[in-house]
């Protein structure tokens, strides 16, 4: 086609291109699928110009090269890539919408937006410009190797921050816990690090490298619920059966523990002192551990107090004697007991 027919295709494109990103910030944020429909209309409109003006966008311009004429060219060309661009990035974020993406995915969708405007770019330097691309890519290599050089702790959480992600080592909500003993809500995950809310109330940012580098618990999986344990020690002159009944008792009368899958109670030790008893329950989320504990200790007093159950001291406090016979153990049991005890 001559010049002549080029120029009111370009100036048809320019037109739709300005009025495309006017009508795209016009529509905001709050309406993604309204914003990602419009796009794609303008998008397709500027194409279908393109194609019936026989004009290739992927192609320097050898029709119009000086003045006002290589200006509306150029404008043109750079105008649908842009488009492009944002209808793919658009497309992107409508498909992670729709599969209801877990909200950490955008660190995933960061990069391919990058990736993207990465591509356009360099097509926009390359095709439209008559730019080397070669040249380009070899001296951004060299620029990059310099960067990841003086960055190479930022880059180490970032690529840190893809691998937790990829591997969905937890997701916004979970309960985690560290190996050094760090635990918290994650609040917040990003290109650099992951934000913690602690017990305390505290937010704790833990960069993405020394996640990677720990061993980490998730205390959110498979599912809310968390296990807890409660010591107990017993004097050895009561019966284990009348004890083990006992403490039965206390967990199901507990309102603040889970019942299914039912709490165990487990015998752990025995000696001439004491029995070691220990009561394992769970709780329907890591925020109701305290109160459960606390329930759980009242209930082993009142029923301690009720059935005649006395505790043993203390393993730490106990000082070394010589063997008891058996009638000392049984006083000295017995001394344990409250008072009205039978």
């Amino acid at each position: 086609m001559s010049g002549d027919d080029h120029y009111l295709p370009l100036a048809l494109i320019n037109i739709l291109g300005i009025a495309g990103i006017v009508v795209w910030h016009v529509q905001g944020r709050s309406r993604p699928t309204a914003r990602l429909i419009v796009q794609i209309l303008f998008f397709a409109a500027m194409s279908l110009i393109l194609y019936m003006g026989g004009i290739a966008p992927h192609q320097p311009d050898d029709v119009y090269t000086e003045g006002f004429a290589e200006w509306l060219s150029k404008s043109a060309k750079v105008l649908w890539w842009t488009h492009l661009a944002w209808t793919i990035i658009g497309l992107l974020h409508i498909y992670v919408r729709l599969n209801r993406k877990p909200r950490e995915a955008h660190l995933i969708l960061d990069m391919a937006v990058a990736v993207i405007y990465l591509g356009v770019a360099l097509s926009v330097m390359g095709f439209v410009f008559g730019m080397p691309i070669a040249t380009l890519v070899t001296t951004s290599g060299v620029v990059a190797l310099i960067l990841g050089l003086a960055l190479q702790n930022t880059l180490g959480d970032v690529f840190s921050g893809i691998a937790l992600t990829l591997g969905k080592a937890y997701a916004i909500g979970d309960w985690v816990q560290l190996s050094d003993g760090t635990a918290g809500r994650v609040t917040e995950t990003n290109w650099r690090s992951t934000n913690l809310l602690t017990g305390a109330n505290n937010i704790v940012v833990l960069p993405n490298s020394l996640l990677a580098r720990q061993g980490l618990t998730s205390l959110s999986r498979p599912d809310e619920t968390h296990q807890i344990t409660v010591a107990v020690r017993f004097a050895a002159v009561q019966r284990p059966r009348r004890i083990e009944a006992a403490m039965r008792s206390v967990l199901q009368a507990s309102t603040r523990i889970v019942k299914d899958p039912p709490p165990v109670v487990a015998l752990k030790s025995i000696d001439a002192v004491a029995i070691d008893v220990e009561l394992q329950f769970r709780v329907a989320s890591l925020a109701m551990g305290t109160s459960a504990r606390n329930e759980i200790i009242d209930l082993i007093h009142d029923h301690c107090e009720a059935g005649g159950l006395c505790l043993a001291l203390p393993a730490q406090s106990l000082l070394y004697a010589p063997a008891t016979t058996r009638g000392e153990a049984v006083a000295s049991g017995a001394a344990l007991r409250s008072p009205g005890a039978p």
